[in-house]
């Protein structure tokens, strides 16, 4: 075994740790891979190439990052922002609810691409909630604001986690149904995912509980901050 092949582990954990690009990250360890265990760079080429190929999808990944970062850059951030102050009565635990159940709803019907980190918290969802909540409570203290992020980002991956489960050609319930056949029970795709409709209800009501709590713990949390800053 040549454990020198091993050192592509390392090109990622420290090109993370520098927060360097993802994707040149991945390419350079699975070059400092390829080389480490013996292969030409022609070998390299043909594998990376194929693994491509047959992971097409893949490729609307990397692409979705610089269309993002594009329209970030011509101002979907700002433009965001403004439409989301046009609509005086939403507030931030409002906005968050909405997104959940849309999220989550979308999910169920297989549309799990609809959202995203990269795609939809980051350049919009974000932006709203931070602006809605300057609008009822002032400026964000730097603490208020990394949370609330956070719960932007847990908002989208609760909807996603427990909607999917819901859909009968996930791939979760595929592979129940295809492990409980092999056990000599055969249970149908759909009937395995009317059962986690239970858990993704309950998870929407404990999650959207606490979104629809966020507008009062942000001012009693800024008000807590300041108190202390007056103090000291």
């Amino acid at each position: 075994m040549n454990e020198w092949a091993l050192v592509g582990v390392g090109v990622v954990v420290l090109g993370f740790a520098l927060r360097l690009n993802a994707l040149l990250v991945v390419v350079a360890a699975g070059l400092a891979t390829g080389i480490a265990a013996g292969m030409d760079l022609q070998r390299i080429l043909e594998l990376t190439g194929g693994a491509f190929l047959k992971n097409r999808f893949l490729m609307v990944f990397v692409l979705t990052l610089p269309v993002i970062g594009l329209l970030e850059r011509n101002g979907l951030r700002e433009q965001a922002e403004r439409w989301v102050l046009g609509l005086t009565r939403l507030s931030t635990g409002r906005l968050l609810l909405a997104y959940q159940a849309l999220r989550q709803v979308a999910a169920m019907l297989g549309l799990t691409h609809l959202g995203g980190h990269p795609q939809t918290v980051r350049p919009l969802l974000v932006p709203m909630a931070e602006a809605t909540a300057t609008r009822g409570v002032g400026p964000l203290p730097e603490r208020v604001r990394e949370r609330l992020r956070a719960m932007c980002a847990g908002t989208d991956n609760v909807g996603l986690f427990f909607g999917e489960d819901v859909f009968v050609a996930f791939g979760a319930v595929l592979l129940m149904q295809s492990f409980l056949a092999q056990h000599g029970h055969a249970v149908e795709p759909l009937a395995i995912a009317l059962w986690g409709l239970p858990t993704a209800i309950a998870a929407f009501l404990v999650h959207g509980a606490r979104v629809a709590r966020i507008d009062h713990r942000m001012a009693a949390e800024i008000e807590r901050i300041r108190t202390q800053a007056a103090r000291a």
